[in-house]
C-alpha cells in the first residue's frame, strides 16, 4: 500500500515521562496535610522519584511485559523432583523490586509510615497493579505477627526491609522477605470457621505439622505464609515458612495456578499441606482475631489500590480528551464530554481522599482513630471498591474504540478493577462487618460521626445526609437486608464531609450537588451543567502544576 494513504493524524501521544505524583493534585495535597511538616521535604522527595518512575516510559514497559507474560507453574525440575516453584517475567521481578526498595513494604517502624506508604502504593501501582499483592500481605503480616513477640523480632526486620531477594532460602540467610497468606478453602471460602486443614502440635512448644489445602493462596513465590488450620483448641494462626531453617524444603504442593480475570501478572495458587511444618502465631483458637490485623491493613489497601485504578483511568480519560478532535474542537471542551470527565474526576478524588484520610488514622493511632478504623475501613472498602469498575469502564469509553484495545491499557485496567471488592471478603462481608462493628461497638460509632461533624454547618446537602444517615442508624427493621444501602450511605457522607473541608470548592460543592443532594442522574456524566465542570476536569488532568 502506497505510504500516502497511510496519513497518521489526530492521534493522542501516549501519557508518560510525567510524574504520576506531582499530576495529582488531590493526592499532593491529601500528603501536605496528613504529613508533619518536618518530615514533608523528605516524603514528597521520595514520592516524586516514585511519581517520576512510575509515568517513565522504562516503568510501563515492565508493567506491560509482566501483565503479558504471567506467572508459570514449575512443579518439577528434570528429574522428577517436586520443586513447586513459579517463574515469573524478568518484569516482574523489576517492578516488585523498586517496589520494596521504595519501601512499600516499610510502614510501620517508621513516622509517617502509613501516609508515605498508602501515597507510594497508589502512585507506584498505576504502572501495573498485579505486584501489589505481595506488597500488601507483606506489610499487612506485620499486626498479625506482633501478637507473638518472639515471631515478631525474627521476621519484622526481613518484612519492612527495603532489599528484595527472590531466591528461595532460609528467611534466616535473607536480607529481606516476603509474606503470602492462605485462609480460604474448597469447601468455604468466606466462612473461614468451616476450614478443615488440621494442626498436630509437636513436642516443641510453638511446632505443628499441617495437613490440609489452600483454594486460593496469594504469591505463592514468597518466603513464608499466615495461614489458618484446625488446632487442638481451635481455628488458629500459623506462619508456615517456605524453606525450613535447615535449608530443605517444606512440604508445599502448588497443584495449580488460578486463570484470573485480571490481576494476571500475579500467581494465585490451590495448595496441599501433608505434614507442613509451621509455627503457632498466638493462642490456640485465636485464628480469627489474630489474623484480622492483617485483613484490616489489606483492606485499606484495597481502598487505595482501587483508588490508584481510578486515578489512572480517569488520567488516561483526561489525556486522551485533551489531545482528540472531533466535531470542530478537542474532546475535552464539548460540554458533555466536559461532564463525564468532571463526573470521573470526582469519583478519583473523592476515593483518594478517603484512603489517604484512613492512612493518616494508622499513623495517629490514637484510641479514638483506631475505632474510627474499625468502621470506617469496611465502609470505604465496600463503597470505594464496588465504585471501581464501573468508574473504569466509563473511563474507557472516552477513547472510544481505542480504549477497547490492549495497547491503550484500557482493558487492563477494566479487568483489574473488580478484584478489590472480592479480595479480603465481598461487598456483603463488607457491609455485615459495617453492622458487626455498629451492634458492637458504639464508640466506633461516635468517632466516625465526630469526623463527618466536623464538617456541619459547611453545606446544606451534607447536612441533610447526615440527618438521614442517623434516621437510617435508628431504624433497626430488616438491618441485615439494608446493610448494604447503609454502608453506601455512611462512605458517601463520609466522602463528602472530607471533600467539603479540604477540597477546592467547585470540587465540595459538585460532590454534594451530585452524591449527597440528588442532582444526578445515574450513569457517570449526568452533573448538573450549572456546576464548574472546567474547574474539575483541569484540576484532574494528569499535569504537574
Amino acid at each position: 500500500m502506497a505510504a500516502t494513504t497511510h496519513t497518521v493524524s489526530n492521534q493522542v501521544p501516549p501519557l508518560t515521562g510525567y510524574d504520576v505524583f506531582a499530576a495529582d493534585r488531590a493526592l499532593t495535597e491529601a500528603v501536605q496535610r496528613h504529613t508533619p511538616p518536618g518530615l514533608l521535604a523528605e516524603v514528597r522527595g521520595e514520592l516524586g522519584e516514585l511519581g517520576r518512575s512510575a509515568g517513565s516510559a522504562q516503568v510501563q514497559e515492565w508493567g506491560a511485559q509482566a501483565n503479558g507474560n504471567p506467572p508459570v507453574l514449575r512443579s518439577h525440575d528434570r528429574y522428577g523432583h517436586r520443586i513447586d516453584e513459579v517463574e515469573f517475567h524478568p518484569a516482574w521481578h523489576r517492578l516488585l523490586g523498586h517496589a520494596v526498595s521504595a519501601g512499600l513494604t516499610t510502614a510501620w517502624n517508621r513516622p509517617g509510615g502509613h501516609v508515605r506508604r498508602a501515597a507510594g502504593f497508589l502512585v507506584w501501582t498505576q504502572a501495573e497493579a498485579g505486584h501489589g499483592c505481595p506488597l500488601s500481605m507483606t506489610h499487612a503480616a506485620v499486626p498479625a505477627l506482633r501478637t507473638d513477640p518472639a515471631l515478631a523480632a525474627e521476621w519484622e526486620p526481613l518484612l519492612t526491609s527495603t532489599v528484595y531477594e527472590r531466591e528461595l532460602r532460609p528467611a534466616a540467610q535473607k536480607a529481606g522477605a516476603l509474606l503470602g497468606m492462605g485462609m480460604t478453602e474448597k469447601q468455604g471460602g468466606t466462612d473461614v470457621r468451616s476450614n478443615t486443614t488440621r494442626a498436630e502440635p509437636l513436642t516443641a512448644a510453638g511446632e505443628y505439622l499441617l495437613t490440609g489445602h489452600k483454594w486460593f493462596c496469594s504469591a505463592p513465590m514468597s518466603d513464608g505464609f499466615l495461614v489458618l488450620a484446625q488446632a487442638p483448641g481451635g481455628l488458629t494462626c500459623f506462619l508456615l515458612p517456605r524453606v525450613l531453617p535447615d535449608g530443605t524444603r517444606n512440604t508445599f504442593a502448588i497443584q495449580r495456578l488460578k486463570d484470573k480475570l485480571g490481576n494476571r501478572s500475579n500467581a494465585s495458587a490451590e495448595v496441599e499441606f501433608d505434614g507442613t511444618w509451621a509455627r503457632r502465631v498466638g493462642e490456640e483458637g485465636s485464628g480469627v482475631r489474630t489474623i484480622m490485623g492483617m485483613v484490616a491493613a489489606t483492606r485499606l489497601d484495597c481502598v487505595v489500590g482501587s483508588a490508584a485504578l481510578m486515578r489512572q483511568a480517569v488520567a488516561q480519560a483526561i489525556h486522551h480528551c485533551t489531545y482528540r478532535s472531533a466535531f470542530g474542537g478537542v474532546l475535552v471542551e464539548k460540554p458533555l464530554m466536559r461532564n463525564v470527565l468532571a463526573d470521573l474526576a470526582l469519583e478519583s478524588e473523592a476515593a483518594t481522599v478517603l484512603a489517604m484520610r484512613l492512612a493518616a488514622a494508622y499513623d495517629d493511632g490514637s484510641e479514638s482513630e483506631r475505632a474510627f478504623l474499625r468502621l470506617a475501613v469496611p465502609v470505604a472498602k465496600y463503597w470505594v471498591t464496588k465504585r471501581c469498575t464501573p468508574m473504569v469502564g466509563e473511563a474507557l469509553e472516552c477513547l472510544g474504540g481505542n480504549g477497547y484495545v490492549e495497547e491503550s491499557g484500557m482493558p487492563r485496567l477494566l479487568r483489574e478493577a473488580p478484584l478489590n471488592s472480592i479480595w479480603e471478603g465481598a461487598g456483603n462481608v463488607q457491609a455485615l462487618d459495617v453492622l458487626r462493628v455498629l451492634q458492637r461497638e458504639p464508640v466506633a460509632l461516635n468517632a466516625l460521626l465526630q469526623e463527618v461533624g466536623r464538617a456541619r454547618g459547611a453545606d446544606h446537602r451534607l447536612d441533610g445526609a447526615i440527618k438521614d444517615m442517623l434516621t437510617e442508624l435508628a431504624d433497626l427493621d430488616g438491618i441485615e437486608a439494608r446493610a448494604r444501602r447503609l454502608a453506601e450511605r455512611m462512605a458517601l457522607v463520609l466522602q463528602g464531609s472530607l471533600l467539603v473541608r479540604w477540597a477546592p470548592p467547585e470540587v465540595a460543592d459538585a460532590f454534594c450537588a451530585s452524591r449527597l443532594g440528588g442532582d444526578r442522574g445515574s450513569a457517570f456524566g449526568t452533573l448538573p451543567h450549572s456546576l464548574d465542570l472546567a474547574s474539575i476536569v483541569e484540576r484532574a488532568r494528569p499535569v504537574a502544576p
